[in-house]
């Protein structure tokens, strides 16, 4: 058995773990469907450029002029981003997990994920992300994205602790070796029920 003593902080993606993906293939799927847009040519302008965008280097309205409009359309800029946010759903089981252990144990919790801004802070105010997380080390804020190792660099040196007593959890397992790479405890994430065990494993138990 582990103990919880050992682990003073927890690393965590959104995206797969406390949220569903937002913009992801299946929700560009689902738009070239609904705005009758070329899926083929919708993906490859997708990625040319959703990596400069989650790095914080473009707003929202430059991805879609890039995207999507960069020809005139019969839907406007705005339809189309209250579609983009509406495909995020919340993964209550994980949030009310995380938010118990936050409540028991007092461990520090930050988010360490790869969005661009206008989304990021939508998912993270609409689904109350904000109340339990500590600190977010988002590629849009920081400028780097998984799998730069840098970003986990950041977030160990702003929750200010040694690799060793972080636990990180995401839904790819990339990104865990990276930071496992690091020093720092990983898990990928696959279903609720693992995660629970889990982290009751490293002595985080909770009803």
């Amino acid at each position: 058995m582990q103990q919880n003593k050992q682990i003073t902080t927890l690393f965590l993606d959104i995206g797969g773990v406390l949220l569903s993906n937002g913009w992801d293939r299946a929700a560009r799927r689902e738009a070239a469907t609904r705005f009758s847009l070329e899926l083929p040519e919708l993906e490859e302008r997708h990625h040319l450029t959703f990596d400069t965008y989650e790095e914080g280097k473009l707003t929202l309205d430059e991805y879609l002029k890039r995207t999507v409009f960069y020809e005139p359309r019969n839907f406007t800029e705005d339809e189309f981003k209250m579609f983009m946010y509406s495909r995020t759903t919340p993964i209550p089981e994980m949030i009310e997990l995380v938010c118990k252990i936050k409540e028991k144990y007092g461990v520090k919790i930050a988010i360490v994920n790869n969005e661009g801004r206008e989304l990021n802070e939508y998912r993270i105010r609409q689904f109350g992300i904000n109340k339990f997380v500590d600190f977010f080390i988002s590629s849009c804020f920081v400028h780097f994205r998984k799998p730069d190792a840098d970003i986990w660099k950041i977030a160990l040196d702003i929750a200010l602790v040694n690799p060793e007593e972080v636990l990180y959890i995401d839904d790819r397992a990339m990104f865990v070796a990276v930071a496992e790479g690091l020093g720092i405890n990983g898990h990928q994430h696959i279903t609720y029920e693992a995660t629970r065990d889990l982290l009751a494993s490293y002595g985080f138990v909770v009803e």
